[in-house]
């Protein structure tokens, strides 16, 4: 299934109990990373487990761009010799980062203060997302961009000659703009400063720190200071991908909701920062629990095990757990179709600018299968149904977004009638085997004609 092909209706169908295990891909936040850091390094990277999503191998085709050597393994093992912290050459054609927001903001801040010029593009949904968010910052360095009105792609960055430090306060919660701010930081001299008020996932500082650059995090009444020492020499590493939580969200959502389900999903990232989802289910009455918990790489790493979960209860959930479950919503509201009471999620206007605004095509989608939502700029609330009581039988949109396609999909398997979806070709920017994978579990998906 390609992110970037024709479109691909598909239909999800009430399933018996779904169980086994499910070997969810890699990090796709940390699978961005290793590439980024590893082309920025000296010597030779090596990469297992890596993200093979449409928006991973979009970013290895970047940093390939920019005259780091990449290689492909097989499996998910890579490798990448790099250029070191400034090295980056000017890339011969425009650099297309698909459906990757994560991608081309991190992407731009990594050549940001490397004295090249580049052009950057994406699909649709892409080329309609907001990047003043992350070129406002990065002007700071002297960084120059001439994008489309509302700065918007395609849009071209004029990397900055003599980049200056900046000390920077992230006006809200999102690790994309404080790692793209941190990346330009490392071939700028002397010390770069990001202030963030609420904290998000902070692969980007462990993961500099065990390139070999000087950086440290400060807990202030300010909030989380993270100050970087520029120009350091980076020093390959060998990195072992932990396994995605978020993507791990659909077949534990999943399992809460089908009757009779238990589901054991070994091998998953529980970064403090990225686990916000299993600390809600868990508030709500998930029979969800962490087996084996032990640390990998740097990464505390658990197996998850989800069973059915009938008595579960709609909660408020705290507007500061936003920033480590933002893109777990989605799925979050079908399990909370199946509640009992009402869930309400605020804090969230930061999904009104992810590849879709999501809280609309959630709300759009659950409606039409006739589940009552409220919504408001940067909070909706659903009201459960309890359990099976999703009447189902909608056609619901994806809007190009991986997440809002698996999330329907997800419902399907436990309303009382199918749910179709317009088109899941967007699943593969972030989970390609989620068809093979569900269906082993015992789902019921399938492509169909229309």
């Amino acid at each position: 299934m390609s992110g970037h092909g024709t479109p691909i209706p598909m239909r999800s169908s009430p399933s018996g109990p779904l169980t086994g295990v499910a070997q969810v891909p890699g990090d796709k936040s940390i699978s961005h990373r290793s590439l980024i850091l590893g082309a920025l390094a000296v010597g030779e990277t090596k990469i297992s487990g890596l993200l093979e999503g449409e928006d991973v191998l979009d970013t290895a085709r970047a940093m390939r761009a920019f005259g780091a050597e990449v290689t492909d393994h097989g499996e998910g093992n890579w490798s990448v010799f790099g250029v070191g912290v400034g090295g980056f050459a000017e890339p011969d054609q425009v650099i297309d980062c698909g459906n990757s927001g994560t991608g081309v903001r991190l992407i731009m801040g990594a050549m940001a203060t490397c004295p090249i010029t580049a052009t950057f593009t994406g699909d649709a949904s892409l080329n309609s997302r907001p990047m003043a968010r992350v070129t406002d910052p990065l002007a700071l360095f002297g960084t120059r961009t001439v994008g489309r009105a509302r700065g918007r792609l395609p849009m071209t960055i004029v990397g900055a000659e003599n980049p200056v430090p900046v000390n920077y306060k992230v006006p809200v919660p999102s690790a994309q703009v404080k790692s793209a701010v941190l990346f330009a930081g490392l071939n700028t001299p002397g010390k770069t400063v990001v202030v963030e008020k609420e904290a998000t996932r902070d692969h980007t500082e462990r993961m500099l720190a065990g390139f070999g650059a000087t950086i440290t995090t400060e807990e202030t009444n300010a909030g989380r200071v993270i100050t970087l020492t520029g120009q350091p020499e980076l020093k390959s590493q060998t990195i072992a991908v932990p396994r995605d939580p978020s993507s791990a969200a659909f077949p534990v959502c999943a399992a809460l909701i089908v009757p009779g389900s238990d589901v054991l999903v070994p091998g998953i990232g529980l970064n403090p920062t990225r686990i916000g989802l299993f600390t809600t289910l868990r508030e709500m009455g998930a029979d969800l629990t962490y087996e084996n918990e032990r640390t990998e790489g740097g990464e505390p790493v658990a197996d998850l095990r989800a069973r059915y979960s009938p008595n579960m209860k709609g909660i408020e959930v705290p507007p500061h757990r936003a920033a480590s479950m933002i893109d777990e919503y989605p799925v979050l509201s079908v399990v909370a179709s199946h509640a009992t009471g009402q869930t309400m999620m605020a804090g969230v206007k930061e999904l009104r600018v992810k590849e879709s605004d999501r809280i609309e095509a959630m709300a759009s989608g659950l409606r039409a299968c006739g589940v009552t939502v409220e919504d408001g700029p940067d909070w909706w609330a659903v009201t459960g149904m309890g359990p099976g009581g999703m009447p189902g039988g909608a056609t619901c949109v994806s809007h190009l977004d991986h997440r809002i396609a698996m999330s329907f999909m997800i419902a399907g398997m436990a309303s009382q009638n199918p749910i179709s979806l317009d088109d899941g070709t967007p699943i593969a920017t972030s989970f390609p085997i989620f068809e093979p994978l569900m269906a082993d579990l015992g789902a019921q998906l399938d492509r169909t004609t229309g």
